[in-house]
């Protein structure tokens, strides 16, 4: 584990071949926040022709990992839901934001806005609330 709590998220997402497999990127991360993006390619839609929601789940769930490890202490993921909001499509660049909104003991609550760029602005596709738990490691008493 790294001793500056900063470089945790970093340390872990290097670690995490499943969201580099899907050529996620980890954009930053620190202080209870973290952003990634990732393209949807052609094996990510389903047979509506759109982005299948796991890979959207995964994409939250990756920028919610960093965001709450960003902190130093092993964390993981106690639970989970996401809200799709619209489709995405074949070719599309998405960013997730995750962003610490209270702590209390272990536990942690984040929430996670998936989102495209457009003429428009920022096109939300869908919303995360993840709930998280730090893990305590051998010889810790808490």
């Amino acid at each position: 584990m790294p001793d500056d709590a900063d470089d945790a998220a970093q340390v872990m997402f290097a670690a995490d071949s499943a969201s580099r497999s899907l050529g996620i990127e980890l954009l930053g991360a620190a202080d209870g926040r973290a952003s990634a993006r990732m393209r949807v390619t052609e094996s990510m839609v389903n047979g509506h022709d759109i982005a299948h929601g796991g890979y959207l789940f995964l994409l939250a769930d990756t920028a919610f990992a960093c965001a709450c490890n960003s902190h130093g202490p092993m964390t993981v993921a106690s639970g989970a839901e996401i809200s799709f909001v619209a489709a995405a499509r074949l070719g599309e660049d998405l960013t997730a934001v995750a962003e610490e909104r209270t702590s209390y003991g272990r536990n942690g609550i984040y929430d996670v806005t998936v989102y495209r760029e457009s003429a428009a602005g920022r096109d939300v596709v869908a919303e995360f609330r993840g709930r998280s738990r730090t893990i305590a490691r051998e010889g810790d008493t808490r």
